[in-house]
């Protein structure tokens, strides 16, 4: 590769919208952002700068960048250039970060995700999916999110709700925040959760698409077959916090307040091993950094240490490898910048998962009530064994391995799956 070669292989570049068909409504408050008539109605995503496949995919979910080749092969070309050496002493050539908008055109589903140590333990993945909201828009007078239960749930009870699809009851459990534009909330792995309608977010998480369908009645989705991850909700629903949380837990996930600084912090810091956010304006001095942006507000420049002027306005969305290094922002220009976790992670974490320990519950032997018995069909086909053969970048050719995080997993390790199962 020559000079230049490497210099356009590698260098702050606009994307384009990676949007692809979801099971509920949404997508014209991205548009809207992006400044397009607001037409779509059931493509609410926008998987920006990602190099995670959806669940079960091949490659759906996967970004282009502008000369056609994906983020994630360019990443695996160069990845001292795009991702920092830093970055590869702590967590190897992976971008390990996901960034979303999401424009809810409806409630969202009730659902939770695993945190690493489930992950690491049945799916084959060092990543969970803890996330976070950066709430951009808002069209309901109303608008609320849905995150933890008010009180302590047992386990059977939350097993008759899912498997008898008893939505009420599990809205009910749930505590309803009020949200508005500007709120930063932290979402931790295993806490069940649900955007209201008409809210535009961007959401930052792990790198996975690993979700647990509590609900879906009324939605274009069989939760009886895809809502467990391929593990049977028996094991799936193990993953969700079903403990309480009260006023005061809940505060710990919002971000501070916007101070109003050219670069102003967007996160609690029990997101700091996941990733980071800021809000940056006019003024602001850059770390050199692997990033995404989203524009938000006016337009302006980026000029890098190089010489690089790079153009950037409101609705429009980039990757910034490390190598451009050091920014100046200019102009009447505001934007969120996301970045994975720091090479020194904070000491502060996630607020501790207080999960009772249902022994000290009354004895399941002696109730006369039973929980309802669970779905436990597996993915379309009735079986979890992969009888394909795997690619040499470490994927099933088929996308038919729903238990493992293909990004993070090497080659040998999807060989001995197939061998073991």
């Amino acid at each position: 590769m020559t000079a230049v070669e490497y210099v356009r292989s590698c260098a702050p570049m606009i994307l384009g919208p990676n949007q692809f068909r979801h099971f509920y409504r949404g997508g014209g408050g991205i548009q809207r952002l992006h400044g397009q008539p607001p037409t779509a109605t059931d493509m609410p995503e926008d998987w920006i700068a990602s190099t995670t496949t959806r669940f079960g995919a091949a490659r759906q979910g996967l970004s282009e960048l502008p000369d056609g080749r994906l983020l994630r092969d360019a990443i695996a070309q160069d990845p001292i250039g795009w991702l920092g050496s830093e970055h590869l002493d702590v967590a190897g050539g992976e971008f390990d970060l996901l960034v979303k908008l999401i424009d809810a055109g409806q409630r969202l589903i009730v659902h939770a995700h695993p945190d690493r140590e489930f992950a690491t333990r049945h799916l084959g993945c060092r990543h969970g999916k803890t996330e976070a909201w950066i709430v951009l828009a808002t069209e309901n007078p109303e608008p609320l999110a849905f995150l933890g239960f008010r009180h302590h749930v047992d386990s059977d009870t939350m097993q008759d709700w899912v498997a008898g699809q008893d939505v009420e009851a599990m809205l009910g459990a749930l505590n309803a925040v009020p949200i508005a534009a500007g709120d930063a909330i932290l979402v931790p792995a295993g806490i069940p959760h649900a955007i209201g309608a008409g809210v535009l977010i961007a959401e930052l998480q792990e790198p996975t698409d690993f979700s647990v369908v509590l609900e879906w009645k009324g939605f274009d989705l069989d939760g009886a077959v895809d809502g467990h991850l391929g593990l049977g909700y028996p094991l799936a629903l193990q993953c969700v916090d079903r403990s309480e949380w009260s006023t005061d837990r809940l505060a710990r996930l919002w971000g501070p307040a916007d101070d109003g600084s050219a670069i102003a912090r967007l996160m609690p810091t029990g997101a700091d091993p996941f990733f980071r956010a800021e809000r940056i304006r006019a003024g602001a001095l850059l770390d050199p950094s692997v990033a995404v942006l989203i524009g938000t507000r006016g337009s302006g420049s980026i000029r890098f240490a190089g010489g690089e002027e790079f153009p950037f306005e409101r609705g429009q969305t980039a990757i910034i490898p490390h190598t451009a290094g050091s920014a100046a922002v200019h102009g009447d220009l505001e934007f969120i910048r996301c970045r994975p976790p720091g090479p020194v992670l904070a000491v502060a974490s996630i607020p501790t998962r207080e999960v009772p320990d249902d022994r000290s519950e009354p004895d399941q032997s002696a109730k006369t009530r039973q929980p309802a018995p669970l779905p436990d069909r597996r993915r379309r086909g009735g079986s979890r064994r992969c009888r394909h053969r795997v690619t040499g970048n470490g994927s099933c050719d088929s996308g038919a391995f729903p238990v493992r995080c293909w990004r993070s997993a090497a080659p040998s390790d999807v060989v001995r799956h197939h061998q073991a199962r």
